[in-house]
């Protein structure tokens, strides 16, 4: 017995010994062989935990996916994934050249806003991280921005917020926006625009026919929320908490829109962010509820790490998201206003006095 433990440790230690010979043979072989192409979708397979994700991030093929990775494999000599249950982790040696990935994208993201900064404004690529809920603004602020400086890429990426802090962490790009900025980041935060929350309700539900409704009669209403990790969804729950109040939590759903749809069905009310009906506006089919303490006023900030040097073209971009930030506020409060005179027309035919709040 102590023999065969003395030969699996022998074995174990030569493997080991194989895989720290074939590393250190590596350098110039993967200088040779490698291509940069196959480590952004190693990169992101990582990142992302599934072949079709990264597939679908940088718009491949699944084949030419697991093509490339086959080939990377072939150059490095050894495993860098294993399959765990449904799920693709990377071996030991995958985390590794993952960390050097994240190591020599992070160095080339700061040549290229080098080079651009000796361009001035004239090419160049801003990234772009917000909440799912800035979709509804972000991509305008963006098009601006492109209509002044057509010649630098963007891109933005949009997902929750433990994801967008995680992005944070990993520096995956250049700004963020966020409707609240998490004190356990060191991180500088730039307000910029208003994201009042309000109570949403179906045209049709009996409490869009009352004013100055109680938190504690809205406790009492089946509540629809976001999925966890949302920003809205911890709001909301804090807003109850603070009262001691337990709310009916009927359902959880993973986006904005697909909530708007369980109000409309009379599934439940629900906290959302005002911009989240700039699409439908004041006559759509989703109604603002008259609740005591709302709209529960916040902020959008622009984020970005405090150690972190902005290149020319983020400060610009942040600049020009702070000009446009008044624009913004306006339409919102015109949104307010539309909706109340709405509430108004609708409280007179039913005989309720209206007068200020």
């Amino acid at each position: 017995m102590l023999d065969a433990l003395g030969n699996s440790s022998k074995k174990t230690k030569s493997r080991r010994e194989r895989e720290r010979q074939v590393v250190g043979e590596l350098p110039d072989h993967l200088i040779r062989h490698l291509t940069l192409r196959q480590l952004q979708i190693f990169e992101a397979i990582v990142r992302l935990g599934s072949y079709t994700k990264a597939a679908e991030e940088l718009f491949l093929t699944q084949p030419t996916v697991s093509m490339q990775i086959k080939k990377l494999t072939e150059t490095i000599g050894i495993p860098l994934f294993e399959q765990v249950g449904r799920k693709t982790r990377p071996t030991e040696v995958g985390e590794e050249l993952y960390l050097a990935c994240k190591q020599m994208f992070g160095t080339l993201s700061g040549l290229e806003s080098s080079i651009a900064n000796f361009k001035g404004l004239r090419r160049g690529r801003l990234r772009l991280g917000v909440i799912t809920t800035a979709k509804y603004f972000a991509p305008e602020i963006l098009g601006g921005f492109c209509n002044e400086y057509p010649e630098i890429d963007v891109s933005l990426k949009v997902t929750n917020r433990d994801r967008i802090l995680e992005r944070i962490t990993l520096g995956e790009d250049d700004l963020y926006v966020l409707g609240q900025t998490p004190e356990e980041l060191s991180l500088v935060s730039v307000p910029f625009a208003d994201n009042p929350m309000v109570v949403v309700a179906s045209k049709n539900h009996p409490l869009s026919k009352e004013r100055q409704i109680s938190l504690e009669r809205l406790a009492q209403e089946p509540l629809i929320l976001r999925e966890p990790g949302s920003g809205i969804r911890d709001m909301t729950m804090n807003i109850f908490r603070n009262h001691d109040l337990h709310p009916i939590v009927r359902m959880e759903l993973g986006s904005n829109e697909a909530i708007k749809h369980a109000v409309v069905g009379g599934l439940g009310i629900s906290i959302l962010s005002l911009h989240t009906l700039t699409l439908e506006g004041a006559t759509g089919p989703v109604d603002i509820l008259d609740v005591q303490g709302f709209p529960v006023q916040r902020k959008w900030h622009l984020v970005y790490p405090k150690e972190r040097e902005l290149s020319l073209i983020a400060e610009s971009f942040l600049e020009f998201a702070k000009q446009r930030g008044p624009g913004i506020d306006e339409h919102l409060k015109k949104l307010l206003s539309d909706f109340d005179l709405i509430h108004q027309e609708r409280w007179r035919s039913l005989g309720v006095e209206v007068g200020p709040n």
